[in-house]
């Protein structure tokens, strides 16, 4: 086999391995199918997996192909014995082409190795330590080439990966079938009308297994204890509620929309005194929701038609929740847990209850299907150790406040609500999104070293905070934050962010009864470009339509609203709207350093469209003597494929492009990243999606524009060296990732993180780019 050959078919295998360690069921199958597919990839005759057992000086054969059968399991050695053990005892790749004469070789007569010449030993780490080896075996004498070590060192990287995780899945797997077994037999005993058998203690234990769930990571950081569930009266009487006359019903439901504001004035007040007035500008929302005449002229209608109060407040805020669901953005759908708020409180007020603080005399993880924005304003922060729902991601109000506290939080659990109960005690990751209910000590001890870690890397980056970020070799990168709320800024300064390099600007326009004026606008946008004094802050203009619907703005009735009548599309047919925005991002343009940027272009037409309206409003506040910046800078976001394609002509525009990657994922590989059955196809790594952005890049780095690039991708530390060397000098993310890859960069020269980039670039396949950045992650202590 040639070596070009040999480097395609470890690129493939790469990609494969990644495939088996998704879809394998446990630690025991991942490795049996990894052994058996380097064996035939590789071409050799034994492919084996050692791990080191828990006193880290014994290696056992964990699973071969090409070994005997019967010696997995059973063959054990000590680190000072044998070739495998001479891997881990030199923390290094031991290879030779004639096994038998080295002087570390050792027989196993249950292994019947003899036959086997060729031997390539490679140690797998976990966080630098050693953890088991991969070994390679040929009957012929064999030379293994560098391009066949390079295959085997990621792979080993990969195992190294799951071994611990799998490790502690199968704990607790062998904890539950213990359980099981016991129960079992305290069965038999009953049956037999026998007294005694199994202890009292583990009686006692039944129904507290451990298990592991996972979910969202909103949070980060980790805490362990009991729970609290919060409940909720789900049966709140409406269906049975006997309708009274018209008139009483109007009166009962203004009574209770005014015990309702009360309320939520006295949140409102209550998390600006702990947090701000930015965290509290949620329930200022809540409040113009609440005197909406939209919303109250809904409620007041079906009261007309009949129905009680309570059944009609339910049926319109049912109307706005399904509404905001049904939205693309996540950050806005995730809005639907106000409207739910909102009605819950209305509701409690019709029917006479106060929404009492959850009250806990020592401190809990809170367990819930969904904690609302009034559930975080009236908590005693102090004693709520973590945060697990059921629903819920990183947009909610939840994962905002939890965020903003500091409360490590895992969201969007799947089954949580029917798998947990009181008696419970759980250790909360938030950094992985994984929860481990009933530990038993094996998991604590790791937990426990896991937060050492946690507390040790948290100091370290609270440490960057105020450094630049910049390479080893001094290239400056700016890091700024993706924001939606004024809360937001908060958060934003407290990681370092350097500015803002995307502000959505559509939640104003959800809450409100209609479309905000240039006035209002301008208040909004000023006290953001003041938030952020000294720094750029990138407006984006309004991003709605299709799915993004307005309660007063009507929409025709599409197949696909994802590719239809939206963002820049609507706002240049409804150009009286786009009018107001542009003229609101003017006029607060004097109290900062703002930028304007275009969502959705897939044309130089839509852009010059888009040129001549913001002149025409640059004239009309020049007649009218408002002061704005006459040198506001005008960029686009390039994320979708029409855009990728012309941007050399794009370029010639506009000031900046913004690479959007979770839209431009999208779009180029026609997979919904909502959609569970096609989120496998939504994929970073596709060569397509990093050859698109290596493009853009180039191409406005050749017409010295600034190119910047904001989404998920941005967030992870080795993504931002494989950016970094596409030629990536601007990142906009999510505020807490700041510090994260703020280190990153600082760890890295500039020659490096290009040359990771040209060897990911020159790959074929995602599965083998990600192996690849998995082994320079980890070579770099990422």
């Amino acid at each position: 086999m040639g070596e070009d050959s040999r480097e395609t078919l470890g690129l493939r295998t790469l990609e494969d391995i990644s495939g088996l360690i998704l879809h394998s069921h446990d630690l025991q199958e991942t490795l049996d199918n990894i052994v058996n597919l380097v064996a035939k990839r590789m071409g050799s005759d034994v492919c084996s997996i050692y791990l080191l057992e828990d006193d880290g000086e014994t290696l056992r054969l964990k699973a071969s192909k090409g070994l005997s059968k019967g010696s997995v399991g059973k063959i054990t050695m000590k680190t000072s014995e044998g070739l495998t053990g001479l891997a881990v005892e030199q923390r290094g790749i031991v290879a030779t082409d004639n096994a038998p004469l080295h002087p570390r070789y050792k027989y196993f007569r249950e292994t019947k190795e003899e036959k086997f010449q060729s031997f390539l030993g490679v140690p797998l780490f976990e966080r630098k330590t050693p953890v088991g080896v991969i070994v390679v075996q040929t009957r012929e004498s064999r030379v293994f080439t560098p391009a066949e070590i390079s295959t085997i060192s990621t792979i080993a990287y990969q195992i190294s990966s799951i071994v611990i995780n799998a490790k502690l899945l199968d704990s607790i797997h062998q904890k539950e079938k213990e359980r099981a077994f016991f129960a079992l037999e305290l069965e038999k005993i009953k049956a037999t009308g026998v007294k005694g058998g199994v202890p009292a203690e583990r009686e006692r234990k039944r129904g507290k297994q451990p298990f592991s769930l996972a979910g969202a990571a909103v949070s980060p950081g980790f805490s362990w204890g009991k729970i609290y569930i919060l409940n909720r009266d789900t049966k709140d009487g409406i269906e049975l509620e006997r309708t009274r006359p018209r008139q009483e019903e109007r009166k009962r439901f203004q009574i209770a929309l005014e015990k309702a504001k009360i309320q939520t004035l006295y949140m409102e007040k209550r998390v600006a005194e702990m947090l701000s007035k930015e965290d509290a500008a949620i329930f200022h929302s809540h409040l113009m929701i609440m005197e909406d005449r939209s919303f109250i002229s809904r409620i007041v209608e079906f009261i007309e038609s009949d129905y009680s109060a309570g059944r009609a407040v339910k049926e319109v805020v049912s109307y706005y929740v399904q509404a905001f669901s049904k939205m693309e953005d996540p950050y806005l759908r995730e809005r639907s847990a106000d409207m739910e708020d909102i009605g819950r409180r209305i509701i409690a007020a019709l029917n006479g209850n106060t929404q009492s603080q959850a009250r806990f005399r020592e401190k809990r993880i809170i367990v819930a299907d969904d904690i609302l924005p009034s559930d975080m304003a009236t908590m005693d922060h102090e004693k709520i150790l973590g945060i697990v729902t059921e629903k819920g991601n990183v947009n909610s109000h939840a994962a905002i406040m939890a965020k903003s506290l500091g409360i490590p939080a895992v969201l969007g659990v799947d089954g949580l609500m029917k798998r947990i109960s009181p008696r419970n005690e759980i250790i909360l990751d938030g950094t992985s999104g994984h929860i481990y209910i009933n530990p038993d000590n094996s998991i604590k001890v790791e937990y426990e070293r896991l937060q050492r870690d946690f507390s040790l890397k948290r100091r370290e980056l609270e440490g960057l905070r105020d450094l630049p970020a910049e390479t080893r070799d001094g290239t400056r990168i700016r890091l700024r934050a993706n924001i939606g709320l004024l809360s937001d800024v908060k958060v934003a300064l407290a990681n370092g962010a350097e500015g803002v390099g995307l502000y959505r600007t559509e939640f104003p326009y959800m809450t409100r009864k209609s479309f905000p004026n240039r006035v209002e606008q301008y208040s909004l946008y000023r006290k953001i470009l003041e938030g952020f004094q000294g720094h750029t802050v990138t407006i984006r203009t309004l991003d709605i339509g299709g799915d993004k619907g307005l309660s007063y703005f009507a929409y025709p009735k599409e197949d696909n609203p994802f590719m239809g009548w939206r963002s820049i599309r609507v706002s240049l047919e409804e150009e009286g709207i786009f009018r107001e925005q542009l003229a609101g991002i003017l006029m607060a343009s004097t109290f900062g350093k703002a930028t304007i940027m275009l969502p959705m272009i897939s044309s130089v037409d839509e852009v010059r469209a888009v040129k001549r309206i913001l002149k025409d409003v640059q004239d009309e506040l020049q007649r009218d003597e408002k002061p704005f910046d006459p040198e506001i800078r005008l960029g686009i976001m390039v994320e979708i494929p029409a855009a990728v394609q012309i941007a050399d002509l794009l370029v010639k525009e506009v000031d900046f492009f913004s690479i959007g990657t979770n839209d431009l994922i999208q779009y180029t590989m026609a997979a919904d990243r909502n959609n569970p059955r096609v989120k496998k196809y939504y994929d970073p790594y596709h060569p397509a999606v990093l050859h698109s952005i290596k493009h853009v890049t180039d191409v406005a780095t050749q017409a010295h524009k600034q190119v910047s690039l904001c989404g998920e991708m941005a967030a992870d530390p080795v993504n931002a060296i494989l950016l970094l060397g596409m030629g990536i000098r601007d990142f906009s993310l999510s505020a807490p990732y700041i510090p994260l890859i703020k280190q990153a960069i600082r760890c890295v020269t500039s020659a490096q993180a290009q040359k990771i980039a040209e060897n990911a670039l020159q790959m074929e396949s995602s599965g083998a780019i990600r192996g690849y950045l998995e082994k320079v992650g980890s070579e770099l202590g990422l």
